[in-house]
Protein backbone atom coordinates (compact mmCIF):
# COMPACT_ATOMS: atom_id res chain seq x y z
CA UNK A 1 0.00 0.00 0.00
CA UNK A 2 2.92 2.31 0.64
CA UNK A 3 4.44 1.59 -2.24
CA UNK A 4 0.81 2.70 -4.20
CA UNK A 5 0.99 5.92 -2.48
CA UNK A 6 4.56 6.91 -3.38
CA UNK A 7 4.11 5.92 -6.62
CA UNK A 8 1.04 8.55 -6.65
CA UNK A 9 2.69 11.38 -4.62
CA UNK A 10 5.52 11.20 -7.62
CA UNK A 11 2.92 11.40 -10.28
CA UNK A 12 1.22 14.40 -8.94
CA UNK A 13 4.98 15.88 -8.37
CA UNK A 14 5.83 15.27 -11.83
CA UNK A 15 2.28 16.34 -13.41
CA UNK A 16 2.88 19.70 -11.73
CA UNK A 17 6.18 20.18 -13.22
CA UNK A 18 5.21 19.54 -16.44
CA UNK A 19 3.92 23.21 -17.49
CA UNK A 20 6.95 24.67 -15.58
CA UNK A 21 9.50 21.97 -17.75
CA UNK A 22 7.63 23.23 -21.26
CA UNK A 23 7.60 27.28 -20.55
CA UNK A 24 11.22 26.53 -19.57
CA UNK A 25 11.58 24.62 -22.98
CA UNK A 26 9.75 27.38 -24.90
CA UNK A 27 11.92 30.49 -23.65
CA UNK A 28 14.88 28.99 -24.29
CA UNK A 29 13.33 28.43 -27.68
CA UNK A 30 12.44 31.97 -27.75
CA UNK A 31 15.81 33.25 -26.96
CA UNK A 32 17.14 30.87 -29.86
CA UNK A 33 15.18 32.14 -32.36
CA UNK A 34 16.52 35.74 -31.24
CA UNK A 35 19.66 34.60 -31.80
CA UNK A 36 19.34 32.44 -34.87
CA UNK A 37 17.05 35.22 -36.22
CA UNK A 38 19.40 37.82 -36.01
CA UNK A 39 22.48 35.96 -37.55
CA UNK A 40 20.79 35.20 -41.11
CA UNK A 41 19.68 38.98 -40.91
CA UNK A 42 23.06 39.87 -40.36
CA UNK A 43 24.06 37.50 -42.86
CA UNK A 44 22.00 38.55 -45.48
CA UNK A 45 23.22 42.23 -44.67
CA UNK A 46 26.76 41.91 -45.35
CA UNK A 47 25.85 39.65 -48.43
CA UNK A 48 24.07 43.17 -49.65
CA UNK A 49 27.12 45.02 -49.19
CA UNK A 50 29.81 42.94 -50.03
CA UNK A 51 29.23 42.92 -53.77
CA UNK A 52 26.86 44.27 -56.10
CA UNK A 53 23.37 45.96 -54.39
CA UNK A 54 21.44 42.87 -54.39
CA UNK A 55 19.85 40.06 -51.72
CA UNK A 56 20.56 36.62 -51.56
CA UNK A 57 18.31 34.28 -53.93
CA UNK A 58 18.35 31.15 -52.01
CA UNK A 59 19.69 31.05 -48.04
CA UNK A 60 22.03 28.80 -49.40
CA UNK A 61 23.78 31.67 -51.49
CA UNK A 62 24.82 32.73 -47.14
CA UNK A 63 26.86 29.38 -47.46
CA UNK A 64 28.89 29.98 -50.42
CA UNK A 65 28.29 33.42 -52.28
CA UNK A 66 27.60 32.99 -56.09
CA UNK A 67 28.48 36.07 -57.09
CA UNK A 68 32.13 35.56 -56.00
CA UNK A 69 35.32 33.66 -57.23
CA UNK A 70 36.54 33.24 -54.14
CA UNK A 71 34.59 31.70 -50.91
CA UNK A 72 32.73 33.92 -49.42
CA UNK A 73 31.26 32.72 -46.33
CA UNK A 74 28.09 34.77 -44.44
CA UNK A 75 26.46 31.95 -42.24
CA UNK A 76 28.31 28.55 -41.03
CA UNK A 77 25.80 26.91 -41.89
CA UNK A 78 21.69 26.61 -42.27
CA UNK A 79 19.98 26.91 -38.93
CA UNK A 80 17.13 25.22 -38.11
CA UNK A 81 14.16 26.89 -37.04
CA UNK A 82 14.28 26.56 -33.01
CA UNK A 83 10.12 26.97 -32.61
CA UNK A 84 9.53 24.25 -35.13
CA UNK A 85 12.44 21.83 -35.75
CA UNK A 86 12.19 21.93 -39.28
CA UNK A 87 14.96 23.73 -41.71
CA UNK A 88 12.07 25.14 -43.43
CA UNK A 89 11.44 29.31 -43.20
CA UNK A 90 9.31 31.27 -44.32
CA UNK A 91 10.58 33.87 -46.93
CA UNK A 92 10.72 37.43 -46.90
CA UNK A 93 10.99 38.47 -50.27
CA UNK A 94 12.52 41.82 -51.20
CA UNK A 95 11.85 43.87 -54.28
CA UNK A 96 14.45 42.52 -56.19
CA UNK A 97 12.85 38.95 -55.66
CA UNK A 98 15.70 37.92 -53.54
CA UNK A 99 15.69 37.22 -49.99
CA UNK A 100 15.90 40.05 -47.52
CA UNK A 101 14.36 37.90 -44.46
CA UNK A 102 13.37 34.72 -42.44
CA UNK A 103 10.43 34.37 -40.15
CA UNK A 104 9.57 30.78 -38.25
CA UNK A 105 6.20 29.21 -39.89
CA UNK A 106 5.41 28.44 -36.41
CA UNK A 107 1.74 29.84 -35.12
CA UNK A 108 2.22 29.53 -31.44
CA UNK A 109 1.99 32.66 -29.35
CA UNK A 110 4.92 34.03 -27.77
CA UNK A 111 5.36 34.22 -24.60
CA UNK A 112 7.98 37.22 -24.43
CA UNK A 113 6.01 40.49 -25.01
CA UNK A 114 8.71 42.55 -23.93
CA UNK A 115 13.41 43.30 -23.45
CA UNK A 116 13.80 42.80 -27.52
CA UNK A 117 16.94 44.55 -28.44
CA UNK A 118 16.47 47.55 -30.43
CA UNK A 119 16.40 45.30 -34.12
CA UNK A 120 13.45 43.61 -32.94
CA UNK A 121 11.32 45.81 -30.73
CA UNK A 122 8.06 45.35 -33.41
CA UNK A 123 8.36 41.68 -32.00
CA UNK A 124 6.19 43.16 -28.35
CA UNK A 125 3.22 43.36 -31.01
CA UNK A 126 3.04 39.73 -32.27
CA UNK A 127 0.41 37.50 -32.01
CA UNK A 128 2.69 34.29 -33.35
CA UNK A 129 6.19 33.52 -34.24
CA UNK A 130 5.13 34.27 -37.81
CA UNK A 131 5.38 38.02 -36.54
CA UNK A 132 8.59 38.02 -35.68
CA UNK A 133 10.59 38.96 -38.94
CA UNK A 134 14.05 39.33 -39.10
CA UNK A 135 14.84 41.19 -42.23
CA UNK A 136 17.47 43.47 -43.19
CA UNK A 137 16.38 46.56 -45.36
CA UNK A 138 18.68 47.98 -47.41
CA UNK A 139 19.46 51.71 -47.20
CA UNK A 140 17.36 53.89 -50.01
CA UNK A 141 19.47 54.84 -52.94
CA UNK A 142 18.84 58.33 -53.87
CA UNK A 143 16.57 58.62 -56.52
CA UNK A 144 17.04 60.10 -59.96
CA UNK A 145 15.10 63.02 -60.35
CA UNK A 146 15.00 62.82 -64.09
CA UNK A 147 15.43 66.74 -64.70
CA UNK A 148 18.63 67.83 -66.38
CA UNK A 149 21.67 68.97 -64.33
CA UNK A 150 23.51 72.12 -65.16
CA UNK A 151 25.47 71.97 -68.02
Amino acid sequence: MAALLAIAVLGLGLAATGPVWHTVSARAKETELLWVGDHYRRAIERYYQSGPAQYPRRLEDLLEDPRKQELARYLRKLYPDPMSGSDRWGIVKAPDGGIMGVYSLSADEPLRKAGFPDADTEFKDARTYRDWRFVYLAPQQPQASGRAGPG
